[in-house]
């Protein structure tokens, strides 16, 4: 292979007898197998000839060849003294050089590429990743979103939890939700929640504790998802060159988008078995690791024929859709999808609503399969309509007519007027607005104290209820569950 990159035998020579000889020829064929052009290909060797080189002089074996390694042979080529090895392009050099080296290693482990440190997982966070593969099935990317939050409430609190109380949690979740959004605090608390069922597993906190983390307010479907309009759409799709292998990948991808809704992870997960060419079907293993059919329409049959006939290139991998430059392999993450269709928009000169990408296809063929009374598998939402106009006394459950006006609260707090005042304070911190129910609530803490209950009674609950025409036991029953 190494004289497919040089003409002279007796340079192949002294390339397989110098350092790394028997490294330097394989990874000579793995850039042919990858489909690198000849000139990109010789590029990388010299620079992994350089690297080799290099190593020889500081005694390095293969194992020693890391990430680190990679970083010191970048800080050598400013002032690199090796002789006949062309050192302006820095970067393409250290591209050529990390190549090799993840060559070296793909056997073990793939080299990490990043130079900022991981992180170090204390043993507690290690069992609790142990405990949600086998009792819950939970792939690592999960694992690795959970890590953040619950890495930040270790190093708050320390690896022993034992005296983990709910003020602290709460503190915790409320601090953490004040910098974020609503999604992201949302996982915050959802990892908390995980690794409280964790730790009451293993005995190493009060299982009541599980209550103790406050529900983040978000209303679904409170604004209407951003789409875009059918028309914008279809100049999205054509706005693809059909000439080219980039085009024909790409208009298979748009078309999978905007026809059958999938979302950007689905089709980087997608595998040619996966079709069912014979009865036009298309298999989708979506979130939770379900499976599910969707109908092959012909217009996207096609489309993907076109891109496997003439666009995709041969590859040691089942993975539908691959780069298109050297290495051929498939889609890193769904990014590489936003990507794609982030640059469609552009081409087509289309107005984005919102910043969203690869789910804006999704929100558009969604909205307008509600508009023709049909909707997709993977939307299985409830559509909720309304006519009415005040979203503030929607999202209260407020009924129509209601008069908004309450009985004064006044006198001295009692102890279950101090535990309203605190949990209502809780909640209105994680974004409730709590109007209605918190009055309910201290008109009934006044109740109880006159009754001379100092403890919230189902009994006493009722009784007070019975007393009003819209006093409710669900806003008592919300507020003290936890």
């Amino acid at each position: 292979m190494l004289s497919t990159y040089f003409d002279g035998p007796v340079r192949v020579r002294t390339l397989r007898s110098g350092p790394f000889g028997a490294e330097l020829e394989r990874f000579a064929e793995h850039l042919g197998r990858c489909g690198y052009s000849r000139i990109t290909a010789r590029r990388h060797f010299l620079s992994a000839e350089h690297f080799s080189h290099w190593a020889k002089g500081k005694n390095m074996r293969v194992d020693d060849m890391d990430e680190l390694a990679v970083s010191r042979f970048g800080d050598h080529l400013p002032r690199c003294r090796c002789g006949r090895y062309d050192c302006r392009d820095r970067a393409s050099i250290v591209a050529g050089v990390r190549l090799f080296v993840e060559h070296l290693h793909e056997a073990s482990q793939p080299v990490v590429r990043s130079t900022k440190p991981v992180p170090s997982e204390t043993s507690l966070l290690k069992s609790f990743g142990d405990w949600m593969r086998k009792q819950r099935g939970t792939t690592g990317a999960t694992l690795c979103n959970y890590a953040r939050p619950i890495r930040a409430l270790i190093e708050r609190f320390g690896d022993d939890l034992s005296h983990l109380n709910a003020r602290g949690l709460r503190e915790f979740v409320l601090q953490q939700s004040r910098s974020t959004g609503w999604a992201t605090a949302k996982h915050c608390t959802t990892a908390l929640r995980m690794f409280l069922r964790f730790l009451i597993s293993e005995g190493r906190c009060p299982a009541a504790l599980l209550g103790a983390i406050p529900t983040l307010a978000h209303w679904r479907l409170s604004s209407v998802p951003r789409h875009l309009p059918p028309e914008d759409v279809e100049r999205l799709i054509a706005s693809c060159d059909v000439s080219s292998p980039v085009g024909l990948r790409d208009r298979a991808i748009l078309l999978l988008l905007a026809r059958l809704g999938l979302r950007a992870g689905d089709i980087v997960g997608l595998r040619l078995q996966d079709i069912d060419w014979k009865n036009a079907w298309i298999s989708v293993c979506g979130k939770g690791r379900q499976q599910t059919r969707l109908p092959l329409s012909r217009e996207v049959g096609r489309a993907i024929v076109a891109y496997l006939q003439k666009g995709r290139r041969p590859a040691d991998t089942d993975a539908l859709f691959l780069r298109t430059r050297a290495p051929f392999r498939a889609l890193r993450s769904h990014c590489a999808v936003s990507v794609l269709v982030d640059r469609a928009i552009g081409r087509a000169g289309v107005s984005r609503p919102s910043r969203g990408a690869a789910h804006l296809l999704r929100h558009s063929l969604a909205s307008s399969m509600l508009r023709q009374g049909s909707l997709t598998a993977g939307h299985r939402r409830r559509i909720a309509t309304s006519q009415r106009g005040d979203h503030a006394d929607l999202r209260q459950g407020r009924r129509d007519g209601a008069n908004a006006d309450r009985p004064a609260v006044g006198g001295g707090l009692t102890m279950l007027a101090l535990a309203v005042e605190s949990y209502l304070s809780v909640r209105r911190a994680a974004g409730f607005l709590l109007h209605d129910a918190g009055l309910d609530l201290k008109n009934f803490a006044i109740y109880s104290d006159l009754q001379g209950q100092h403890h919230v009674r189902s009994t006493t609950a009722i009784e007070w209820a019975r007393r009003g025409r819209r006093r409710r036991v669900s806003s008592v029953r919300d507020g003290w569950r936890t």
